[in-house]
C-alpha cells in the first residue's frame, strides 16, 4: 500500500490518528497532480468544490463534487489531477478496521471496479 503522505507530502497532511481511524487533510491547486497512492475504505469530506480526474491502471474517472459533501471511498489505488479552476481542500477519514464479512454477500464483487467516491 502506497501511503498518500509518503507519495504526495506536498498535498497530504496527517490531522488525527488513533487505533481505529486516520484523518488526512488534502489540498492542491488547479492542474496539480498526485502520484499513485492507496486509500483504505474511507469517508471523503469536501471543504471546497472538487473537480478531478482519477486514474487507476487503464481506467479513468472524472469526479465533481460541491463543498460540504461527504462520500464513501472504497479501498483503492489511484493517481489524480485537479481539473477544476480552483484549489481543492478535503478530508479523508480512513478506517483501520477491516470490512466485516456478510454471509451471502460478496462485498468485493459488489464494489469491484469503482474508482473515486460513491454516493453511498
Amino acid at each position: 500500500m502506497a501511503d498518500p503522505i509518503a507519495v504526495n507530502p506536498q498535498h497530504y497532511r496527517l490531522v488525527f490518528e488513533n487505533e481505529r481511524v486516520r484523518v488526512l487533510e488534502y489540498s492542491d491547486g488547479p492542474g496539480d497532480t498526485t502520484g499513485t497512492h492507496s486509500h483504505p475504505d474511507s469517508v471523503m469530506v469536501t471543504l471546497t468544490p472538487f473537480a478531478r480526474r482519477l486514474r487507476s491502471g487503464d481506467r479513468e474517472a472524472d469526479v465533481e463534487l460541491q463543498a460540504g459533501q461527504a462520500r464513501w471511498l472504497d479501498a483503492q489505488e489511484h493517481s489524480g489531477t485537479n481539473t477544476g479552476s480552483s484549489p481543492t481542500h478535503c478530508l479523508f477519514i480512513e478506517l483501520k478496521e477491516p470490512r466485516r464479512e456478510n454471509p451471502g454477500v460478496d462485498e468485493q464483487a459488489t464494489h469491484a471496479g469503482r474508482l473515486g467516491p460513491a454516493d453511498s
